[in-house]
């Protein structure tokens, strides 16, 4: 672990095995800490905080810049250990490191450009200006399915704004942390700024949670452990940034070019074999077009290949664990029973890994839990529409409110159903809603606060209001 601008064992000796998600073999041990590196980590972050915040926005922006060039120059090492620990196919891993720089260097361009502004005063004699300050220490805890995209996007925002952070990632996908912290000490982040502790997640969690001196948590997971956080929080009035669960809907109206909508679906899907927040979820499609859109989307079902990530042949990896497949398996079993039906897969794959068959699923009842709960696996769930008010009835019918997506060739269309939406994201003919300068987060239990874009800078800084009196 990075504690201190020093790589180290856990206190506790602790370590952990981890497992190849596609032949479910060791791939080797890591340290596995506890409450007591977390405190380390934050004793270090705390110290190194003066220090990094008064540094000029141009020196921090520097760092960062200089970072970016050292992943740049090790993406296909760090690509690799990131497959044999996710799973996902290798030119996705690699399409991860590759876009971690730019989120680097917008970071750096929003630190040179964040400036203040001056308050007309309502009486003579007066002045008022708007500056911002740094939150302070920021803990980051991330989940195993983007485990360089989820941690990049918040720390380089945090280092550009002069915080300093504590970094816990999944134990599932450590080796990504190490080597995205070994990149940016590399590139000159000093001692104590950026720390990364890997063991136990609530007790690692509760300390950064009781530790006054943690003004900020980031989190990537579950809602039901984003609530729990938010809960905790309130011990030391912390700020929190929550990116939770998805169910994204996709409304597909007839003047689209079906097959093509189709196909770019399914590829957008299986996008690590669908372990991805806002990953397309519930097919939304117009009758008129629903027996076509079915066609398509299971003909290019068959023509996938799950494999591992590292055979150049696989299209679909496995699910990170165990428990992630039969989480997906018992899904589709009691969509199943509430009385879907299998248009193709519906099983495991293979006799070793974790592998899910890439499955298409009809006849979908609104109680289904394929489309009530969040999916996070490779199963591509269809229901029709008649009308575009049933369709957003049908969108809105879930807690999450991440990301949605409209294909139609209707401009007018476009506009007005995408501006009904109560997601945070919304992907008009557009399957990837993402990028380094557009915020990025979610509505109602999908979470709260925004990372990267304008948006996520202010999300590090206190706004700070100054009153000059007495002025001749």
């Amino acid at each position: 672990m990075l504690i201190d601008g020093r790589w180290t064992e856990a206190s506790n000796g602790g370590r952990w095995t981890l497992v190849d998600p596609g032949t479910e073999e060791p791939l080797g041990a890591v340290p596995f800490g506890d409450a007591e590196d977390a405190q380390r980590a934050l004793d270090a972050a705390s110290t190194a905080f003066p220090t990094w915040s008064r540094r000029t926005a141009y020196e921090r922006a520097a760092v960062l810049d200089r970072a970016a060039e050292v992943v740049s120059a090790h993406t296909d090492a760090f690509a690799r250990r990131t497959t044999e620990e996710s799973g996902k196919p290798l030119a996705q891993a690699r399409g991860e490191w590759a876009g971690a720089p730019a989120y680097l260097r917008f970071a750096a361009e929003e630190a040179r450009r964040l400036g203040g502004r001056w308050i007309p005063a309502r009486l003579p004699g007066r002045r008022i200006d708007v500056t911002y300050a740094p939150v302070g220490v920021v803990g980051v805890i991330t989940a195993w399915n983007f485990p360089v995209y989820n941690i990049n996007r918040a720390v380089s925002m945090a280092l550009a704004a002069g915080c300093t952070v504590v970094v816990r990632p999944s134990e599932y996908t450590p080796r990504s942390a190490f080597d995205y912290a070994w990149a940016l000490h590399d590139a000159g982040v000093p001692a104590g700024v950026l720390n990364v502790i890997n063991g136990e997640a609530h007790a690692m969690g509760q300390r950064l949670l009781d530790d006054a001196r943690c003004r900020k948590v980031c989190f990537t997971g579950s809602t039901r452990v984003g609530k729990l956080l938010m809960d905790g929080a309130s011990r030391t009035v912390k700020r929190l940034s929550l990116e939770l669960g998805g169910n994204a809907p996709v409304l597909v109206f007839p003047d689209v070019d079906v097959d093509a909508v189709a196909r770019a679906g399914v590829t957008a899907k299986l996008r690590n074999a669908g372990q991805v927040c806002i990953a397309p979820q519930r097919f939304l499609v117009h009758r008129a077009v629903l027996q076509r859109f079915t066609e398509a989307a299971a003909e290019a079902l068959r023509r996938e290949t799950p494999g591992h990530g590292l055979d150049p042949k696989s299209t679909v990896g496995p699910l990170i664990n165990a428990a992630q497949r039969d989480r997906v398996e018992g899904l589709v079993q009691r969509s199943v029973s509430a009385g879907a039906r299998v248009v193709i897969g519906g099983e495991r794959h293979g006799a070793r890994g974790y592998f899910y068959a890439p499955t298409l699923l009809t006849d979908v009842p609104p109680e289904a839990p394929a489309l009530r709960e969040e999916l996070f696996g490779p199963a591509l769930p269809v229901v029709p529409f008649d009308t575009t008010e049933e369709a957003l009835q049908l969108a809105h019918a879930t807690e999450y409110g991440l990301a949605a997506f409209v294909f139609t060739r209707d401009l007018g269309a476009a506009l007005s159903v995408s501006e009904r939406l109560r997601f945070g994201l919304v992907g008009v003919n557009d399957w990837y809603p993402v990028a380094p300068e557009a915020p990025f987060g979610g509505m109602n239990q999908s979470g709260m606060d925004r990372e990267s874009g304008a948006e996520g800078l202010l999300g590090y800084l206190d706004a700070r209001a100054r009153f000059f009196g007495g002025i001749p």
